[in-house]
């Protein structure tokens, strides 16, 4: 499993910050490490990936399979890209059995920025996928690196409209699995082919409510109505294509629209800490802010976790996944991890998908593709939706 000989070293309490320093060196500014975490519920064993972003040749990029609503594992998508190394991403719309028939989507909870684009922003709190988010935390917080090659925990909200000559609505949503109640979403070709009828399903407070009986989508092209239609549709969607969706009362507001008619959609995520524009962004949830844990983590439920640190002023990160070998499945609980991450040098530090999408992976020198570095719970790795990539020019 290592590149190496290295030795499991217990982290146990409050590690120094330099452990994270030694390890295997997979490129100038990327290190691999491996060591056991004693938890609550038992031993367990941790993959660490350090990158430090003063290297100008290392980059953090986000992995994604093309879509929004798709899946792929981990490593077929850093091989893709040409990641030296990643782990898995965002939590996800993976079933819907509270919704027979509905095509799940697989499409993230939080937003997501790749290469600077916004490929799509959040599902409302109570439509999310997951374990219960700390109090004052939404589906809007987000990590990511802006073109200053800084790391940020920030909140991206989505400000966006829809423009007729009769008056202007705005936009709830952008290539997203739910839609707010009484709204209107956007759907771009950066969305995929999976059926749109998951977006009018449940309500702002009820996953599990059921699907709406009141919708309405119209296609828009080269800024003009081309097509309405009753019900949501599926199939991909051309460039230079937005179909809207509303439900409820945005969906009466659509049945007013009619063919020919000039429409623009305008959409875009705002910052809630910076101006600074994101090359990369993904969701998830913070667990330690300005090395302190946030008030109200889980501190019973052990699991094998995901987790991201940012550390010296977000010029480096920690990229951390569990093993999940039957011997460490205990894992770790969302406090514990808060914790581990703290010891290890991070100020901040951001949860992600953790259990069977637990992931890490990692291109040893010389090697023409990456490896699974962690045992998935699964036995096997689980598509995802997205992911971070770590590239190297070096």
């Amino acid at each position: 499993m290592a590149f190496g000989a290295l030795a499991g070293a217990a982290l146990v309490g409050a590690a120094p910050a330099s452990a994270v320093e030694s390890g295997t060196a997979l490129a100038p500014g990327v290190t691999y490490k491996q060591f056991d975490v004693q938890g609550a519920k038992g031993v367990t064993h941790a993959h660490l990936l350090t990158v430090d972003l003063r290297n100008k040749h290392v980059r953090l990029g986000l992995l994604y399979p093309g879509a929004v609503a798709a899946r792929a594992a981990v490593s077929r998508m850093a091989d893709a890209q040409g990641a030296l190394a990643g782990i898995n991403g965002d939590f996800f719309n993976i079933s819907e059995t509270q919704h027979p028939g509905v095509e799940v989507t697989g499409s993230t909870d939080g937003p997501a920025i790749a290469n600077g684009h916004v490929l799509k922003a959040s599902v409302p709190d109570g439509q999310r996928f997951g374990p219960a988010l700390p109090p004052g935390i939404t589906t809007r917080d987000v990590l990511g690196v802006g073109m200053d090659r800084r790391a940020r925990l920030d909140r991206l909200t989505l400000a966006g409209s829809v423009r007729t000559p009769l008056g202007r609505l705005p936009l709830g949503g952008l290539n997203q699995y739910a839609l707010p109640e009484n709204s209107v979403g956007a759907f771009t070709s950066g969305w995929g082919s999976v059926s749109r009828v998951r977006a009018t399903c449940g309500t702002d407070t009820d996953r599990a409510a059921a699907c709406s009986t009141d919708t309405y989508e119209v296609t828009v092209r080269r800024g003009r109505v081309v097509a309405t239609s009753g019900t949501p549709g599926k199939g991909a969607i051309a460039a230079g294509t937005t179909v809207l969706v509303g439900r409820e009362a945005g969906a009466q507001r659509l049945r007013k629209f009619f063919k020919g008619e000039p429409v623009t959609v305008t959409h875009r995520l705002v910052s809630a800490t910076t101006r600074k524009a994101y090359s990369f962004a993904l969701g998830g949830y913070p667990v330690l802010k300005g090395g302190q844990p946030l008030a109200g983590l889980d501190d019973t439920t052990g699991a094998v976790r995901t987790a991201v640190g940012i550390a010296n002023g977000g010029k480096r990160l920690l990229l951390f996944a569990l093993d999940g070998a039957p011997a460490y499945r205990k894992g770790l609980t969302i406090a514990e991890v808060a914790d581990t991450m703290r010891a290890l040098g991070s100020t901040d530090a951001f949860s992600l998908d953790g259990g069977g999408s637990t992931t890490l992976v990692a291109r040893a020198p010389g090697a023409a593709t990456v490896s699974v570095r962690n045992h998935p719970s699964g036995d096997a790795e689980r598509p995802v939706p997205n992911g971070i990539g770590v590239f190297s020019t070096s």
